[in-house]
């Protein structure tokens, strides 16, 4: 494998915050649904939903343990899954206003991929990679300018051949 240039891991704070609050949610909404008192049909759909919201924190829980690596070569997670390659990514975008998660960016590639989520950590749709959530801002935030610095480099040595 490449040299790691950068590691971003989900914040330990933030982890047990995100997967405390559905963990909660989750057996709130069994609570309600078993106590009853409302029709049939909607206890159940009470019930359905702290169910979904206890397996979003256990699959919360389990995604956060991993981490995105920055190598020479491209951006992947902790389980060797790659991201995109830095030969493919067009931009990184950091903006107030970019449609990314909280805490972090998006990247714009040149191919898309297989969908890809793992909540709190990273996502991908198409040519579009969100990274972040509950992960530091600063650690992301230096992760992107990384990025960025490898594409200014890429676009040098392109225009200088």
């Amino acid at each position: 494998m490449a040299e790691t240039i950068h590691e971003l891991s989900a914040s330990s704070g933030r982890r047990v915050f995100g997967v405390g609050v559905l963990s909660f949610l989750g057996l709130l909404l069994l609570r309600m649904g078993l106590m009853g008192g409302g029709p049939g049909l909607l206890d159940l759909v009470v019930l359905a939903m702290g169910v979904i919201a206890l397996v979003a924190a256990w699959i919360m829980y389990r995604a956060t343990m991993r981490s995105i690596i920055l190598t020479e070569e491209a951006l992947v997670d902790s389980e060797g899954v790659v991201l995109a390659r830095l030969d493919d990514i067009l931009t990184v975008d950091r903006g107030t206003f970019a449609f990314k998660p909280s805490n972090g960016f998006l990247i714009r590639t040149t191919k898309g991929g297989p969908r890809l989520w793992q909540p709190g950590l990273y996502w991908r749709f198409g040519r579009r990679i969100g990274v972040g959530g509950i992960t530091r801002a600063a650690e992301a935030k230096l992760m992107a300018d990384l990025i960025t610095v490898k594409l200014a480099e890429r676009a040098a040595e392109e225009a200088g051949a």
